[in-house]
């Protein structure tokens, strides 16, 4: 938002833009009661250097920071790691992530492992497809509450919506409106979380807002956060499927993150070389 402001001439005349400098490299120091944030998503952390013999050369980038719960290359992981470290006792986060932060095994694991822990994750929101300038962004907000350390986990439930199956939406053909997100807004019950209700039962299984207990989380497999529940309509019935422009905007994303994705596994294969 401040980046936004900034941009269209809207702010002080000192500049709140940072740059050339990692932000993930160490620990800012100051504490906030809230952040809400839009990393940056992309291929994992790398470097291109030129070599004594004029050759190219990979150096990856994982932070050994002391408050981090492991160290990856996964750029994801790590802002998540490092937004954790900014909150003050009781302070909350919403934070966008793509999927793969939610099922990633190895480091994800030990992340998602250690936040339903050490912090209090009780809300998920599924956004839909189309709604982001970059093609082929599946991507989540996660909320979390600070919390005392103690032994027992923070997290006891987390509240999932779903507003990404059977929704299609695309940047100039059928944007994302306010009005689209009402029903969460009406669900999430800001300041009264104690009074939440489902609308996804046994009998209502196209309801969009259930939870999940903590045991059940516990018990799956790398501890995937990436719940599904509703069935796609228009894998069911033809007659379902969204307008071509919609379909071939959401194949082309589709096409996209299989890309980054590849991407990513080539730029593991790569081999790097080791910081003096």
């Amino acid at each position: 938002c401040i980046m936004n402001l900034y941009l269209h001439g809207i702010a002080p005349d000192e500049s709140p833009i940072r740059s050339g400098v990692d932000s993930l490299a160490n620990d800012p120091g100051a504490r906030f009661s809230m952040v809400l944030t839009n990393p940056p998503f992309g291929k994992k952390s790398s470097v291109r250097i030129v070599n004594e013999g004029g050759e190219l050369e990979t150096e990856s980038d994982t932070y050994e920071r002391q408050d981090f719960w492991t160290g990856t290359k996964n750029k994801q992981l790590n802002f998540l790691q490092h937004v954790k470290t900014l909150l003050r006792m009781h302070g909350t986060c919403a934070i966008v992530v793509p999927d793969n932060v939610l099922f990633e095994g190895g480091a994800g694991e030990t992340v998602r492992r250690n936040l339903l822990q050490a912090f209090d994750v009780h809300t998920l929101l599924r956004l839909p497809t189309g709604i982001f300038y970059a093609q082929g962004v599946k991507a989540n907000v996660l909320f979390f509450d600070a919390k005392p350390a103690r032994e027992k986990p923070w997290t006891e439930r987390l509240w999932v919506y779903d507003l990404r199956t059977n929704k299609h939406f695309t940047l100039k053909m059928k944007p994302l409106r306010r009005a689209d997100l009402d029903d969460f807004v009406t669900c999430y019950r800001p300041g009264e979380r104690h009074k939440r209700k489902p609308t996804w039962s046994s009998e209502n299984d196209g309801g969009r807002w259930r939870a999940f207990e903590y045991d059940e989380l516990a018990k799956r497999d790398k501890l995937n956060l990436d719940l599904l529940w509703l069935r796609d309509s228009a894998l069911e019935d033809g007659e379902n499927l969204p307008e071509p422009e919609v379909l071939a905007a959401e194949i082309v994303e589709d096409l996209h993150a299989a890309l980054e994705a590849f991407q990513a596994i080539a730029g593991e294969l790569e081999p790097s070389v080791d910081p003096p």
